[in-house]
């Protein structure tokens, strides 16, 4: 396969391909859950998730040559090995990618210029096969890329990397579902799934920053962000504060403006910095909330309760 081949792959997107399949399987899962009562849908909020879908793909075909063309700069120039294009070279890439993903998507969370691309994703307060298909607008704009461009440096050519990603986010659609509930113990332990996806979207301050994965779970328990779906305390979803709205464009582009504004009424440099880098909720004066002080004052709710039990 020549390099002018791997670049179209770059461009070429498995997700796209598979759209089709995403449908039939939306179809399929709401007739499941109106027979079972597994699935919950509800109508305006299926068809946000699908036009923020639709708004993804065309937002992504604009940045696309220039994230490639950016990614053939680096591997062209910075390259330390060239592995070529050997079966194994496309498993390795995958691996990689996930690892990358897991980084993009830890940071999504925890960097508050990341979260605003990321926020749409979980603006939801359902979660069902369509929420998969809530996607920034916006994910070109953020510095995510950046985690990839060390398997570049690597010598695995990015059109591999892209194409391996695509095949990583056909994976995670199907983990978009209440109606299957756990899969087989070694399943569970090895790869993602429904049951450790639903904690991720969860809103519940024990399930906060967890389960990171987009493949393989082993990134999670390496890096200690694995939390396990317990049956005593059912997942909530949407996001600590939810939105209250249907209209696309503030569920695609709130957090950005509250970035602009909380930059503007900001009084010294550093608190600018913090509010594009820091932490969703970092305020200087404490007046909102983190995931991070959410958890911890859960937690102290928690042992309270315990000590007074005793």
């Amino acid at each position: 396969m020549q390099s002018e081949a791997l670049a179209s792959l770059g461009l070429f997107k498995p997700t796209e391909m598979a759209v089709p399949l995403f449908v039939a399987l939306i179809i399929i899962e709401l007739i499941y859950g109106k027979v079972s009562g597994k699935a919950r849908f509800e109508g305006k909020d299926t068809f946000v998730s699908m036009f923020m879908g639709l708004g993804s793909t065309v937002a992504g075909a604009l940045a696309a040559t220039f994230t490639v063309v950016l990614a053939y700069w680096v591997w062209e120039n910075f390259a330390i090995f060239d592995f070529g294009y050997a079966p194994w070279v496309f498993l390795v890439a995958f691996v990689l990618d996930d690892l990358a993903y897991y980084w993009i998507h830890r940071m999504g969370h925890r960097m508050r210029w990341m979260w605003a691309a990321h926020v749409i994703h979980h603006s939801s307060q359902h979660y069902n096969l369509s929420t998969a298909l809530r996607q920034t607008w916006t994910g070109s704009i953020t510095p995510g890329i950046f985690f990839k461009w060390p398997i570049f440096i690597l010598g695995i050519e990015p059109g591999i990397v892209f194409f391996c990603a695509g095949l990583n986010l056909i994976y995670q659609f199907w983990i978009h579902t209440e109606a299957i509930d756990k899969m087989p113990r070694w399943f569970e332990y090895a790869l993602n799934t429904p049951s450790h996806h639903r904690v991720h979207h969860a809103n519940n301050p024990q399930y906060l920053d967890a389960n990171y994965a987009g493949v393989f779970m082993f990134w999670d328990r390496m890096f200690g962000s694995f939390i396990p779906e317990q049956k005593d305390e059912p997942c909530n979803y949407g996001l600590v504060t939810d939105l209250g709205t249907f209209n696309p464009l503030r569920v695609a582009f709130h957090e950005w403006v509250g970035i602009v504004k909380d930059i503007a009424s900001a009084k010294t440099w550093k608190a600018r910095l913090m509010f594009l880098i820091g932490p969703p909720g970092w305020t200087p004066d404490g007046s909102r909330m983190t995931s991070e002080m959410i958890r911890d004052a859960w937690e102290k709710r928690q042992s309270t309760k315990q000590q007074a039990a005793e």
